[in-house]
């Protein structure tokens, strides 16, 4: 369906307020008010898009105009049940009441650039050309495009960068990179045979067990502060970590990153529904899952 340009700026104004306002219906003034137009043109504006199915009006002292999923279809949007937002930066600053709906890559084959066209929902005129933008992360995919402004199309809320950096983490469970075969460690050897343990074994980190059930956690930072305070013939549980973090084997990488950030650690314990012990995941299992993805740049 073709739309004239004060219909589109009208449209896009009226599912701008209605997403800021948490799914209230907006009255003609709010939206005359943001388009800089008279109130009467907006009444007669939004008995044309209603005449057209694109527009809805809501009855009662809180009614006003909602856009239906013909008028989000006009638009080239997608009007679900359940929508998360992807925020918008200009440098570390979040723009405020302003989503990404879609992005397009416009010229992958080019070798020199990487443009892409980000629609969007929301006020776009606060962001100029020249300013350096950041998109993300994306719900699934965590998807994170850095890049400049080249142009702006108010008309259809959009915005066309040229790309200079994407990152995206991915899609796959915990378990898929863990460490299955679990190397523990004893609470009661000495911080001497934990070492050489770890010379022998190749490992950075183990669990520490004891009756079966996990008491904390063992890692390099440990044994290298231990034997820098003299306390080689100290037990392991002397100076092991006890706050030992864990994660579902189910959960996504992202998932496990984010606790990792959050906790300030290296490696999680990683378990099943039950809180068995499954595995354990680290920081480079995770690095070399990224890495993995990389193999194909250079064949």
């Amino acid at each position: 369906m073709k739309l004239t340009p004060v219909q589109r700026e009208v449209l896009l104004a009226l599912i701008d307020l209605y997403h800021a306002s948490k799914g209230n219906a907006i009255k003609g003034e709010e939206i005359a008010k943001l388009v800089k137009k008279n109130p009467g043109t907006i009444r007669n504006q939004m008995q044309s898009l209603r005449s057209l199915g694109l527009v809805e009006g809501v009855p009662g002292p809180k009614g006003g105009y909602r856009a239906t999923t013909e008028g989000y279809k006009s638009l080239g949007f997608e009007k679900l049940e359940k929508e998360v937002q992807i925020p918008v930066f200009i440098g570390d600053a979040l723009q405020e009441g302003l989503t990404v709906t879609s992005i397009d890559f416009v010229s992958m084959p080019d070798p020199e650039k990487c443009r892409a066209e980000i629609h969007a929902i929301g006020n776009l005129k606060n962001l100029s050309v020249g300013d350096t933008v950041r998109i993300g992360p994306t719900p699934i995919n965590k998807l994170v495009i850095k890049g400049r402004i080249t142009g702006r199309d108010d008309i259809n809320n959009v915005l066309l960068i040229e790309t200079s950096e994407m990152f995206s983490i991915p899609r796959a469970s915990v378990i898929e990179i863990a460490t299955r075969t679990l190397k523990t460690i004893s609470p009661k050897i000495s911080v001497r045979k934990a070492a050489k343990l770890f010379v022998k074994e190749r490992i950075r980190g183990a669990p520490v067990v004891e009756d079966h059930r996990p008491v904390g956690i063992l890692s390099t930072v440990d044994i290298a502060r231990a034997l820098a305070e003299n306390k080689e013939d100290y037990k392991v549980e002397d100076i092991m970590s006890k706050n030992l973090y864990t994660i579902n084997e189910n959960a996504f990488i992202s998932s496990a990153i984010e606790e990792m950030e959050n906790h300030n650690v290296s490696r999680l314990l990683v378990v099943d529904d039950a809180g068995n012990s499954k595995g354990i995941v680290t920081r480079t299992d995770v690095l070399c899952r990224i890495a993995s993805l990389c193999k194909s740049l250079y064949p």
